[in-house]
């Protein structure tokens, strides 16, 4: 047979098997999370939830929780080395050295919420007409979850039927139609401005060719006649000359 055979003699008396006994107090390596956020007293650092460590777990002594042992952890800063520890305090752990435990809101709201409600308890024990004011509270608010409840639920069911393929496309083609449209409107708005240019181009030149053609020729003098002076001197008697 492979399975390992024990021998034992006929003699043999579990009984007298000396028991290894340990303290009560014993610790165990273990590795365990940051069960919550918290920052250490010694440098400052923060050590946020859920961060790994390997810790050293014993049992806490002359406490309990309805038959059950309280544990103690201890934990070192991840940054200056110094020991923090902390036990399972009921369902939750409580800091108990080394280190302050950060704020939770969900902690503080759970603390309100078992105020409030003793809160109610006490009044109603006092009061009994607040007890058939609270239970129609109760059930106003009962009804209107219930009205919230069925719109949510009306509100899904018109939005299964959607085709959200359809609109989809529709929402292409619509994309497609405005930027075909933005297209026509620059090519217009290229055109009118090449027009525009060409037409300044037309007015500038025949601007210039006025401007460049030669100025007329002057009209030459009109020749005297060379018999003119000689008419002039016969009608005017004192301009007659004398001969010898």
């Amino acid at each position: 047979s492979s399975e390992r055979q024990k021998y034992y003699p006929p003699d043999f008396d579990p009984s007298k098997i000396p028991k290894l006994k340990l303290p009560k107090d014993r610790q165990y390596v273990v590795r365990l999370m940051a069960p919550f956020n918290m920052r250490c007293k010694t440098c400052g650092e923060y050590i946020y939830k859920g961060k790994k460590f390997n810790a050293r777990k014993e049992t806490v002594q002359n406490e309990a929780y309805l038959g059950l042992p309280i544990f103690r952890f201890y934990i070192k800063c991840t940054r200056c080395l110094a020991e923090i520890t902390f036990k399972v305090d009921n369902t939750d752990h409580s800091m108990e050295h080394g280190a302050t435990r950060n704020f939770q809101a969900e902690k503080l709201l759970e603390e309100e919420e078992k105020r409030v409600q003793k809160e109610r308890e006490d009044e109603e024990l006092n009061n009994p007409m607040k007890v058939l004011e609270n239970r129609t509270k109760d059930s106003k608010l009962e009804m209107e979850v219930l009205e919230n409840l069925q719109e949510l639920k009306d509100l899904n069911q018109r939005q299964a039927h959607v085709d959200f393929e359809a609109m989809l496309r529709q929402h292409r083609l619509s994309e497609e139609e405005r930027q075909k449209r933005e297209q026509e409107e620059d090519e217009r708005e290229t055109a009118a401005l090449v027009e525009e240019a060409r037409k300044r181009r037309l007015l500038e030149d025949s601007d210039s060719e006025e401007d460049a053609a030669p100025p007329a020729p002057p009209r030459p003098a009109p020749r005297p006649n060379p018999t003119a002076i000689l008419e002039e001197v016969s009608a005017r008697p004192d301009l007659r000359v004398f001969s010898g």
